[in-house]
Formats: structure tokens, C-alpha cells, sequence
């Protein structure tokens, strides 16, 4: 060989013989490449075709260009003439009624009542079951949805009542285009025409509907900016109360929650690439140390460093290939099962999908990782001469921090630069990415400077008095100790551990205090006022025992806040101030000569009964702290089309899980008890009461007594909210396993490469008398005392991490379960030890002469 002369092709022949095709040495690579590759082959696919589903369907989904929706009244002339200056216009109502048989009132069921007229829909089409497909229904004739006639026991053809109209069942609905922009319901769909919601007799003055109006813009206008036309309607009609959306924002909650899913998929992704960076660079350093004699001899021979750098990277390129090749075939595979998962959440089909951008960002991030976390090791590698090389194992090689600065300083910094800059260019909330990768490096870098602390800290402790203790002890700072590794390998993995514990107690907690057991039975919307007598005696006829509230019930939209001298008007807001949501849309509102139940007046004071002075109204606290008001400041609604003004008086803290009526604003009765509007009422009966004949009683009764009212059963609302709610942390969890099982390799492979560099040390102590026994106790004492450390800091950093995640990103209370979180941190620590007990079995199977002569 001469020196200075191998070129890539002898470095290819050399690096294909030296390359086990088993790719024993190179596994935990394979593993933790596969891993990061494959939770960003899955992860991009399925967030790309969620993106895509809602651009491409985002007309379907809203059933329009347009939508303007108004509360409790219909749209006037003028902004009729307004809306169909801008094209095709589509009108429906929407509200809450009760459907049941025509012979009878003991079977009644809650549902969405939708009248919509001949244009609709004005995109997609009905599906009804059978594959038909229909548009509007007309005259008397009813589309129903399958929750109707499942428990009406009704089918095409039937019958049934919905207030005082007698509808003929056209047929069960088994896709509605618009169903996702529609929102939370509280019953199964009832689509009618305008002529059988008329003759319902259902809508009245202070009814609780909600007209929406869906736009199609003309063929010359579809390219046409929708948020600008919208801005500018809302202009034209700045106290109306229209609440707008467009085709890019069908749904605002469902790309709510799509964005904050996105988020915490982005941050799974980079979290199982750190992770698998750690990994990779373990295992290539773990190889290369297998082949330190042949390195040397390469070296011997005359290969200079830059040929042995050419040699072990394409060996590692060749496992590399392999590995992202894999990882993206599991990632394809992988996402029809988060599909699946996410499917009654998202618009995603639960299919096989070839998102191309998203498989070459995938293998373009596993390329980088595994260059720039091998990097490293294969520096070293080539620095060091043949003899220092053949010496390691009695002079373990040591790097000065300036020398590997300079070496390994250009080849890591690209790669890290590279990483930094895909992720950040290609990340939807590239401030969200920035902000994680900087927090993963200086977690790095923390735990980095722990293991160099821990070992500078065990060498300058008294040595104990037993003898396992103390070289348990001295192991962590010996020349050649691996403490540094172990504790970034085991610290990351143990804090995965702790962050997914603390995840998924907190969900579990959320879902128990958000959706709490104990509930009024039923809510009763739309009791008029002058039927509340009525009302009362149905309820007392059946359960005498029940407890009944009731609250004037009304919808308008805050249309300005803040100093009388300078209001601020929510039209004129280009972003939401944060936790602001009640300026988005209509919202409840009502009045109240008391403070209402389950609320606590933080500041100011109530108003007085039979109050006849300037309108007062008070606020919920969270809301005032959102939007910076003061006592003394105004608040301004729209009102059925009318604005209504009203001075701050008080603020309140609102028990929001009591589930009774909460209300973010609540006006002196003299500020809006003029307008038009019915009663809401809560029934909450004793549980001597809760018999099935009670529960028909009561609502058979209402349904005669009161057919314009709506009854809503609690019970199944609930559990359809604790389903989405588990479904949620079901989808999110299992997204975060990714993360884990990364996680677990990385710490199997740690101790995997600590094992063999300890290979000479087990021998050389059985050689002077050590029993197996003796080296087994050492060992777990070792990691025994790293664990004791790290279980801290981990515990620490998973929690803060968790915090992130559920406060910051989901927007969740913080809840955490601590015994789980404990119990999971000490079955990590056992993992850990059981890990390095099997890792270190073969090792005291090895006879001391037959590795002497290996070495």
C-alpha cells in the first residue's frame, strides 16, 4: 500500500470486506436510526395528508367559500342584499329540538335541528345509507342521522314529530359534507326544509338558533382573498354579531387542535432524533473501539487518517442507508395505525400514504443525525497513531477539549447547523422548533457537564471502606470511565420516561376534572318565560326531591372593551390577545339580580336587587386578566344587531367544572332584560329518583307541556366528551412512545458499550482473585450510584418537559399523577439495572487466558 494513494475505490473494497453484513457492532445504530427516521417518516406523512385533506376539502367542510352566522335572529335585508352581492348564498337554521314518535311522547330524543333550503349543499353532495346521493329535502320529508334511528326505532319511510310538524323519513344519513364546521352537538343530525321548520312552530322570539348563511363566490371571483371579503362584511356590519369563516379556516376548533397536535408531533420528532443522535453516536464509537487493532494496523501499513476516515464511513453509510431505508418503509406502515387512531379527530383517511416531501425530509434528517453524532467517534478514530491505538486498553486514549474542538468542531458544527436549519425552515411554528432545539441542546449540554462534574466530584469524595463500594466509587473518574456517556445516554432516557408519565397522568386527571361524574341530569334549552310554571310541575309531578335552576338565557358577541375614552374594537384585532376566546364568536349571556351559584366575586361589588341605574355588568376574572380591563371600564355586545354598553362592576372567579350555567359575562338585569329571550334550566334529581319510569316521566311530561323546549340527557354527553378526551390522549401517547422506545435503546446501548470497554478490567480483577459474584455486585453498585443521581435531575427535567407539553401547548391544567410518575421513574431505574445485570453475564462467562490472548 502506498501511502497517501487509496482511493475511494480500495477504500470501498477494504470497507466491504471489514463489514459484517450481520451488522453485529453496528445495531444499536441500525435501532435508534430506524426509530428517529420512522417517527418522521409517520409523523410528516400523516400531518401532510391532514393538511392536505382540509386545504383540498376545506369548501366541502365549510359548505361554501363563505359563512356568516348570526345568533338568536336572521340576517336583515340589507345584509341579505350585502351577501348575495358577493355570490351564490345559502341559508340554514340550526338549533336544539326534541324528535319523537308521532304516537306517542315517551320516546323523545334530543337533536340538532337543521333546516337548510333547495342550494344547499353548495359543495359535496348528502350521502344517504344505500349510496344515494340527495341534496336538500323539501316539503315534510327529513334527512335523519343514524343516532335518530337507532333509538327511535325508525327507518326510511317512517315518521316522526319534532315540535309541531309531523316529517316523513327520507332516509339515514351516511355522510354530511359539512358535519366537521358544524361543530360540538348536543344530539344526532335532523336535516328539514325551511317550510317543516316553520311548521315546527319551534322558532319565536328569544329562541336559541343560530342562522348561518354559506357563500359560493362566482367562478371569476374564487381566487378572490375570502378573509379579506369576510373582514369587509364584518365592517360593513360592525354591531350585527356575524360571526365569519372561510375555506381556509372550515373549522376553527378542528385547526386549533390539528396546530397544537402538529406542534407536539413536530416535538416527538425532534425529541426521538436527539435521542437516536445520542444512540448513534454510541454505537459508532462502541464499533470503532471492537476495531482498534485493526485501525491500527491500517495505520501501521500505511493508510493515513484520511483513508481510515473513507474506509469506516462508508461502512457507516452503508448501515446508515439500510437503516433510514427501513425506517421509512416502518413509517409508511406505521401511519395508517395513527390514522386510525386519530380518525374520529382529524380528517385523515386510515389508509397507506406516499407523501414524498415528507419520506425525503425523513431520510434527509437521518442522514445528517447519523453524520454528524458518528462524526465524532470517527475523528477520533483517525487522530490517534497506531501505537496509542494499541496501548488503549492499559492508556486509555484521551482527547484534550482544544484538540477535539479543532478536529471534530467543523464536521459536527455543519452537521448541527444543517439539522437547525431543516427543522426550523420545514417546521410550521418555527418558533416552537427553535425553541425545543435549543433546549435539547442545552439539555445536552447539561447533562454533558453533570457527567463531567459527577466524575470530577467522585474522585475528590473519601474513599468508603468497602472494597466494592469504593471501586464502585472510583469507576465513575478512573481513566477511561464512560461516566460522561452514561449519564447523557441514561439522563435522556430516564427523563423520556418521567415527561410520558407525566403526560399521561396529567390527561388522565384533565379528562376526570373536565368531564366530572357528578352533573345536573338533564339541561332544558329555550323555556319560555311565561311557561316556567309549567315547566316546574312536570319536574315536581315526577321528583318532587329534584333540584331545579333556571337563568335567562341569550347570544351576542362582544363587540368592544376596555377605558371609556379608547375601546378597543375586536374588529380592528388582527390576533386574539392569548386565553382571550370569548371575543371569538357569539357567546352566552345572561342577567342576574345575585351572584350567580359557583361563582366568587374576586374584585368590586355586586349590584343591588331591583338595581335601576347605569348598565353594570360583571366579568369573569381569567377573561378580565386576558384583556387587561379595570373596574370602571366598558364592555360592549352585540345584541340581536344592537349594541349594548355596560360598565365593569365586578370581576369573578367561575367554578367551571360545576357543570351548571357558567357565563363569562353577567349583566345587571336593566342592561338586556328587554331583549327577547326564553329560559335555560337545569334539573338535578335525588338519586332515589333516577329510576328509568322517572326519567320518561319527566320527559314525556316536558315534550307535552313545553314542544318548543329541548331536553338533553347528560349522561351520553359526557361519555361522548370523555371518549374524544381518551381517544386524544390515546392518539398523543401513543405519538410520545416513539420517543420512549428511542429512549430505551439508547440506554440498552450505553450499557452495551460500556460492557466492552470494561471487558479488561473483569479481567484483570478474576486474574487477581475477583469472583463473579464479587464483579456482579460492583456493577450494579456502579449504576446504582449513577441512577441515585440521575433519577433527581431526571425527574426534574421530565416534569418540566411535561409542564411544557400540557400547559403550554395543549392549554391543560397541570395535573400531575405523582405515585405513577415515581413508580414509572423507579421501574426506569430497575430497567437500567437489569439492563447492565445482562449486559454484564457474558462478561463473567469469559475465561480470563482466552481474552488475555484477544487483547
Amino acid at each position: 500500500m502506498t501511502a497517501g494513494r487509496m482511493g475511494w475505490g480500495t477504500a470501498w473494497r477494504l470497507a466491504r470486506r471489514g463489514l459484517d453484513w450481520r451488522f453485529r457492532g453496528l445495531r444499536l445504530l441500525l435501532v435508534c436510526l430506524v426509530l428517529g427516521t420512522a417517527a418522521l417518516a409517520a409523523i410528516g406523512t400523516l400531518t401532510g395528508a391532514i393538511e392536505r385533506e382540509l386545504t383540498s376539502r376545506g369548501r366541502v367542510l365549510l359548505g361554501g367559500d363563505l359563512q356568516f352566522t348570526l345568533a338568536q335572529r336572521g340576517a336583515s335585508d340589507a345584509e341579505m342584499a350585502a351577501m348575495r352581492a358577493l355570490g351564490t348564498v345559502s341559508a340554514g337554521t340550526r338549533l336544539q329540538a326534541m324528535a319523537r314518535l308521532p304516537q306517542g311522547d315517551d320516546v323523545a330524543v334530543p337533536v340538532e335541528l337543521k333546516a337548510v333550503d333547495a342550494r344547499w349543499p353548495l359543495y359535496g353532495a348528502l350521502t344517504l345509507e344505500g349510496g344515494r346521493r340527495a341534496g336538500a329535502p323539501t316539503g315534510m320529508t327529513a334527512w335523519i342521522a343514524p343516532g335518530v334511528a337507532d333509538r327511535l326505532g325508525v327507518t326510511a319511510g317512517g315518521k316522526l314529530r319534532i315540535g309541531d310538524a309531523l316529517l316523513t323519513i327520507g332516509g339515514v344519513i351516511a355522510d354530511e359534507p359539512d358535519r366537521l364546521s358544524e361543530g360540538f352537538s348536543l344530539g344526532p343530525t335532523v336535516i328539514v326544509s325551511p317550510e317543516a321548520l316553520a311548521a315546527s312552530g319551534l322558532v319565536q322570539p328569544g329562541s336559541m338558533i343560530r342562522a348561518k348563511y354559506r357563500v359560493r363566490l362566482p367562478a371569476g371571483g374564487a381566487a378572490a382573498d375570502p378573509q379579506a371579503l369576510a373582514d369587509a362584511f364584518t365592517a360593513r356590519f360592525p354591531v350585527a354579531g356575524f360571526e365569519a369563516r372561510t375555506r381556509d379556516k372550515a373549522s376553527p376548533g378542528l385547526d386549533r387542535f390539528v396546530g397544537r397536535m402538529g406542534q407536539f408531533l413536530v416535538l416527538v420528532a425532534l425529541a426521538a432524533l436527539s435521542i437516536a443522535g445520542i444512540g448513534i453516536g454510541n454505537g459508532v464509537s462502541s464499533y470503532l473501539e471492537a476495531r482498534r487493532g485493526s485501525i491500527a494496523t491500517l495505520k501501521i501499513l500505511g493508510a493515513e487518517s484520511r483513508d481510515i476516515a473513507r474506509i469506516y464511513l462508508l461502512q457507516m453509510a452503508v448501515a446508515s442507508a439500510i437503516a433510514i431505508a427501513a425506517g421509512l418503509l416502518i413509517g409508511v406502515a406505521t401511519t395508517p395505525l395513527l390514522g386510525r387512531a386519530l380518525s374520529g379527530l382529524l380528517p385523515v383517511e386510515a389508509g397507506v400514504v406516499i407523501d414524498a416531501k415528507a419520506l425525503l425530509l425523513a431520510a434527509a434528517y437521518g442522514a445528517l443525525i447519523a453524520l454528524t453524532f458518528a462524526a465524532p467517534p470517527l475523528v477520533r478514530a483517525r487522530e490517534f497513531p497506531a501505537m496509542a491505538l494499541m496501548r488503549a486498553r492499559v492508556s486509555p486514549l484521551r482527547t484534550r477539549w482544544r484538540a477535539a474542538l479543532r478536529t471534530m468542531g467543523l464536521p459536527v458544527g455543519l452537521g448541527l447547523a444543517g439539522i437547525a436549519t431543516l427543522a426550523i425552515a420545514t417546521a410550521p411554528q418555527k418558533e416552537l422548533a427553535a425553541g425545543f432545539l435549543g433546549g435539547a441542546a442545552a439539555l445536552f449540554g447539561l447533562l454533558a457537564a453533570l457527567g463531567l462534574g459527577l466524575a470530577r466530584l467522585a474522585a475528590r469524595l473519601p474513599r468508603p471502606r468497602g472494597a466494592i463500594a469504593r471501586m464502585a466509587l472510583a469507576n465513575l473518574h478512573r481513566p477511561g470511565a464512560q461516566t460522561g456517556a452514561l449519564v447523557v445516554a441514561l439522563g435522556f432516557g430516564l427523563s423520556a420516561f418521567v415527561l410520558l408519565a407525566a403526560v399521561e397522568t396529567s390527561l388522565d386527571a384533565n379528562i376526570a376534572r373536565r368531564v366530572p361524574d357528578r352533573a345536573p341530569d338533564y339541561f332544558v334549552l329555550d323555556v319560555p318565560r311565561d311557561g316556567l310554571a309549567r315547566f316546574e310541575t312536570v319536574v315536581r309531578r315526577a321528583a318532587p326531591g329534584a333540584t331545579i335552576r333556571t337563568v335567562p338565557a341569550l347570544r351576542g358577541t362582544i363587540v368592544a372593551y376596555g377605558p371609556q375614552d379608547r375601546m378597543v374594537r375586536v374588529a380592528d384585532l388582527k390576533d386574539l390577545p392569548e386565553n382571550a376566546w370569548a371575543l371569538r364568536g357569539d357567546r352566552g349571556l345572561t342577567y342576574a339580580e345575585t351572584v350567580p351559584e359557583g361563582n366568587t366575586l374576586t374584585a368590586g361589588q355586586w349590584w343591588p336587587k331591583d338595581y335601576a341605574g347605569e348598565p353594570l355588568v360583571s366579568v369573569d376574572a381569567d377573561l378580565g386578566k386576558a384583556l387587561n380591563l379595570k373596574l370602571g371600564d366598558r364592555i360592549t355586545v352585540g345584541l340581536l344587531g344592537v349594541e349594548r354598553t355596560a360598565t365593569i362592576a365586578s370581576f369573578r372567579q367561575i367554578d367551571w367544572e360545576n357543570m351548571g350555567f357558567n357565563y363569562v359575562l353577567v349583566f345587571s338585569p336593566n342592561a338586556i332584560a328587554d331583549a327577547p329571550h326564553n329560559l335555560a334550566a337545569t334539573i338535578e334529581l335525588p338519586h332515589a329518583a333516577k329510576s328509568a319510569g322517572v326519567r320518561r316521566a319527566i320527559l314525556s311530561g316536558l315534550v307535552r307541556a313545553l314542544p318548543s323546549s329541548s331536553v338533553v340527557e347528560i349522561g351520553p354527553v359526557l361519555n361522548q366528551a370523555r371518549d374524544i378526551l381518551s381517544q386524544m390522549g390515546t392518539a398523543i401517547l401513543a405519538a410520545a412512545s416513539v420517543a420512549i422506545l428511542a429512549g430505551m435503546a439508547v440506554l440498552a446501548g450505553a450499557i452495551a458499550a460500556a460492557r466492552e470497554r470494561r471487558q479488561y478490567d473483569n479481567v484483570i480483577l478474576r486474574v487477581l482473585g475477583a469472583s463473579r459474584r464479587q464483579l456482579l455486585t460492583l456493577i450494579l453498585a456502579e449504576y446504582a450510584l449513577l441512577c441515585a443521581v440521575l433519577a433527581v435531575i431526571a425527574l426534574a427535567l421530565g416534569c418540566g418537559a411535561g409542564w411544557l407539553v400540557i400547559v403550554r401547548l395543549f392549554d391543560f391544567a397541570w395535573m400531575p399523577g405523582w405515585t405513577r410518575i415515581l413508580a414509572v421513574l423507579g421501574a426506569g431505574v430497575a430497567l437500567v439495572l437489569v439492563l447492565a445485570l445482562a449486559g454484564s453475564l457474558s462478561l463473567l462467562r469469559t475465561r480470563p487466558a482466552q481474552a488475555l490472548r484477544e487483547l
